[in-house]
């Protein structure tokens, strides 16, 4: 397994993260539905694997991602040989204060996300997104007070306009708050809007990427229809959301074409090329994978060690059209 630095800090984490919406989503979806017996067999072979770095969210199945955690991988692996990452800041109950980012908001989740993880501290605190109704302030205010009281060891951002990140690292840095060391967004193949603004601002500031959905839900795979519903379970699952037809544009089928084009030349899957691709992008430290099969895992890690020529980077690139930029408000 590879290790890499976590932005400009000194945490090492693995190349492959794991996420884990997944875990404790029984009734939500039928193409990944874990319980705890489900996701013990991951855990285990992520482990045994060398993934040590491990992503999950309060927000994800209301609690159930983050008991499952405390109630497996933390009876698996000793904690200090782990980095585990978690989120707050999405709704969690229809109470006036049960989401955002208030100071009430973040001091309650805390402690109730350490109890479901079976943890003392957490490694990676980051905000799920962000609250408008709450001082950008008040929110590091109150990261910098947990942090001190030693519930958690750094932060992190997710999906936020790039201007917004760049005031939180800047009023970190000139308050003295604890400052983000990393950026969960949204980021593959086909979605590549971050390099407009957010990739180049994490590599200016030091912030290391840890992008989501690396495969794009899926559709990376190459194993969908030409219009983006396959009869995978979770193409069915996206057509429900009508997550195809906004995922799936006339250039998005010629990147997957030129996947799989460039997987057939190596005898290797288009998952393995998205992979590396993203793996080779400077600004990213560790792609996180959804694993609904154990063959995700070693898939993923396989890609690590597979070296795209520029040829391939250019043919995996040249039919990307960028999206419409939506403002900013």
């Amino acid at each position: 397994m590879k290790f890499v630095t976590l932005g400009s800090s000194g945490l090492r984490v693995s190349a492959i993260c794991i996420g884990g919406n997944s875990w404790g989503a029984n009734g939500r979806r039928d193409w990944a539905a874990f319980d705890k017996s489900d996701s013990a067999p991951f855990f285990r072979h992520a482990l045994d694997s060398g993934i040590n770095f491990f992503d999950t969210a309060d927000a994800y199945n209301l609690g159930k991602s983050e008991q499952i955690i405390g109630e497996t991988l933390m009876g698996y692996a000793r904690r200090e040989s782990i980095v585990l990452s978690t989120k707050v800041g999405l709704k969690m109950g229809d109470g006036a204060n049960q989401g955002g980012l208030s100071r009430k908001h973040i001091m309650e989740s805390i402690d109730q996300q350490l109890k479901r993880l079976n943890t003392e501290y957490i490694d990676l605190y980051q905000i799920h997104r962000l609250d408008n109704r709450t001082p950008l302030e008040e929110i590091l205010d109150t990261l910098t007070d947990i942090k001190k009281a030693g519930k958690i060891l750094y932060i992190g951002g997710s999906t936020m306009p790039a201007y917004k990140f760049a005031q939180l690292i800047t009023l970190a840095e000139c308050k003295g708050y604890i400052r983000p060391i990393s950026m969960q967004n949204l980021y593959n193949l086909i979605q590549r809007d971050e390099e407009r603004d957010m990739i180049p601002l994490c590599i200016e500031s030091g912030v290391g990427l840890i992008p989501y959905s690396p495969l794009a839900r899926g559709v990376l795979a190459g194993n969908r229809s030409a219009g983006g519903i396959g009869e995978t379970e979770r193409a069915k699952y996206d057509k429900g959301l009508l997550i195809g037809a906004s995922l799936f544009r006339d250039s998005d089928k010629q990147v997957v074409t030129n996947v799989i084009a460039v997987a057939e030349k190596y005898d290797i899957k288009p998952t393995q090329v998205a992979l590396s691709w993203i793996l080779n992008k400077s600004a990213v430290v560790s792609p996180i994978i959804g694993a609904t099969k154990l063959s995700h895992i070693s898939d993923a890690v396989s890609s690590i060690d597979i070296e795209l020529s520029s040829e391939d980077i250019k043919k995996l690139e040249s039919a990307y059209q960028p999206r419409v930029a939506e403002p900013n408000i």
